[in-house]
């Protein structure tokens, strides 16, 4: 794959420096020169000492990544909302895993990606997962088709400009829910469990914003949108303030109201796209499951 700028600058620089600047990391560099790859200037081929002049244009061809050996393909079948030379972007249904694990090793999400990228007979075949869902959360996930789009869209994460925003069900002191507040409690491990995590003064700072959608019956409907990513966050806030996810079983949620899974959808997300620079809105529609549940009560 290639990529090339042209050098705007009137002082020269180093091409390994401009490179790093552009998100190119030690690593792929690395990459470029040991297995395959070319760095050229004005159609010259150069190493990554050369500097550069204003007006000097810089290419990179970095090689092609193959497959993980290990990585089994599953012939499911995705739903694509988006997709183009760099990204992947797909709306996960709930009771599948993200990645493979001792107890889901072959019909996970990225095995599907897998298969996903053979039928296609793309060239990377690796499957890079920007960002993951739990098992039975539903919604939006991301996908970068390469190693560089991965690396760039980390630098986003770190940053808080990739947006996430889920849509849930919460049952118990729906009464006592706000139109709009944050909840900021750090997590940590429950260590009277495996998986589960809790609030504890002990965790990593955590913070949760939510908009009241619709009052219920017995239930609410809930707009969220994360500022940190730790481990069941959502989950974990909303059982901290009495009112855990319809279906969250290891939560203390409702099992009674007609979800057998946490009702959790990611239902949007934004970024820029580092390659177009174009502001990127995906959205994807509150699963079915979750919509009954509004329509009837």
């Amino acid at each position: 794959m290639e990529f090339q700028w042209v050098y705007k600058k009137e002082e020269s620089r180093q091409i390994k420096s401009f490179l790093k600047e552009q998100g190119v990391s030690k690593g792929l560099l690395a990459k470029i020169k040991f297995q395959g790859g070319r760095i050229t200037v004005n159609d010259r081929v150069e190493n990554v000492l050369f500097k550069l002049s204003f007006g000097d244009q810089l290419k990179i061809v970095i090689p092609d990544e193959g497959e993980h050996e290990t990585m089994l393909p599953s012939e499911g079948r995705l739903d694509i909302l988006f997709e183009d030379e760099h990204f992947l972007i797909v709306n996960k249904p709930a009771g599948i895993a993200s990645i493979p694990s001792q107890y889901h090793t072959s019909e996970t999400m990225a095995n599907q990606v897998k298969g996903y990228y053979k039928r296609m007979k793309y060239s990377d075949q690796i499957v890079h997962i920007v960002t993951r869902l739990d098992r039975d959360t539903s919604g939006v996930m991301l996908f970068a088709k390469h190693g560089f789009a991965h690396a760039l869209l980390d630098q986003q994460l770190r940053k808080k400009q990739v947006i996430k925003i889920y849509y849930a069900l919460v049952g118990g002191a729906v009464h006592s829910l706000a139109e709009h507040e944050e909840i900021i409690g750090p997590i940590s491990r429950d260590t009277s469990s495996l998986l589960k995590r809790m609030v504890s003064e002990n965790g990593k700072y955590a913070k949760t914003e939510y908009w009241l959608a619709e009052k219920l019956k017995d239930s609410a409907f809930v707009k969220i949108q994360l500022h940190t990513g730790r481990t069941h966050q959502i989950r974990v806030h909303f059982e901290s303030i009495g009112c855990p996810l319809l279906g969250d079983e290891m939560y203390g949620g409702s099992m009674d109201l007609g979800i057998r899974r946490q009702a959790l959808h990611c239902s949007q997300l934004s970024f820029i796209h580092p390659f177009t620079q174009e502001k990127m809105r995906i959205d994807s529609p509150v699963a079915e499951d979750m919509k009954r549940i509004i329509e009837i009560r």
